[in-house]
């Protein structure tokens, strides 16, 4: 396995898993469509990076890292996605990983991240990586009934 920076080769990879995950549990909503359609200018433009989690050359993860424009040092981790046939295996923990260490060199001083509890691997994920429960955050995604935080 190996994690890589993205590029615009990755975009169709990084809709696509997204889009099995949310379908499978929840909705498309249109903040997704935006984001998901068009990495390079929600994400990547504002500051943000994305990594892609590859197995045998085929991305099979994916995860992004977003500014907060309204605080400065605050960062969102947002759009993680393992393939099925790839969980289990530690891909989204090296993934979290590779995300903090990018938070870290871009000097962020937390990062958050807004889930939903029906995704019990992926909270797990998020508490192993050192993130805490925090309430209190607007939230544009109707399906999100957890925050978490990390101090970096």
């Amino acid at each position: 396995m190996e994690i890589v920076t993205y590029s615009p080769q990755y975009a169709q990879a990084f809709y696509d898993i997204n889009k099995e995950w949310i379908d499978q549990y929840f909705t498309m909503e249109p903040i997704d469509e935006a984001v998901l359609g068009d990495p390079q200018t929600h994400i990547i433009n504002p500051g943000g990076e994305i990594w892609v989690a590859l197995l045998d050359q085929k991305p099979v993860g994916v995860c992004a890292l977003m500014p907060d424009h309204d605080q400065a040092g605050v960062y969102e981790l947002t759009k993680m996605g393992i393939l099925p046939e790839a969980q289990g295996h530690g891909i989204g923990y090296a993934l979290g990983l590779a995300v903090l260490d990018g938070a870290r060199r871009l000097k962020a001083r937390k990062v958050y991240l807004e889930s939903n509890t029906v995704l019990t691997p992926a909270i797990r994920l998020y508490r192993k990586l050192g993130f805490k429960e925090f309430k209190g955050r607007h939230s544009p995604y109707s399906r999100c009934n957890i925050q978490m935080e990390i101090y970096l």
